[in-house]
């Protein structure tokens, strides 16, 4: 992943709700094996953090790249 923003799933804290692949407009995360997984980190919108706030109620979404911090 070398883009300058994209979601990190924690999956000691996730609940596999999927939420955030229901939320998230930009196709950057998907279901497999019924998990969350980040398929397209270059589709992330820089500082959107919407699967983050907008959707996962457990602190599971932290965001990785050169604007994270």
């Amino acid at each position: 992943m070398s883009k300058n923003w994209y979601p990190i799933i924690n999956y000691k804290k996730c609940t596999k709700c999927l939420e955030c692949v229901k939320f998230c407009p930009h196709d950057v995360l998907f279901e497999e094996d019924g998990k969350p997984v980040v398929k397209n980190p270059n589709l992330c919108v820089d500082y959107c953090r919407g699967c983050q706030k907008g959707a996962c109620d457990f602190g599971a979404i932290s965001y990785g790249g050169a604007y994270a911090t």
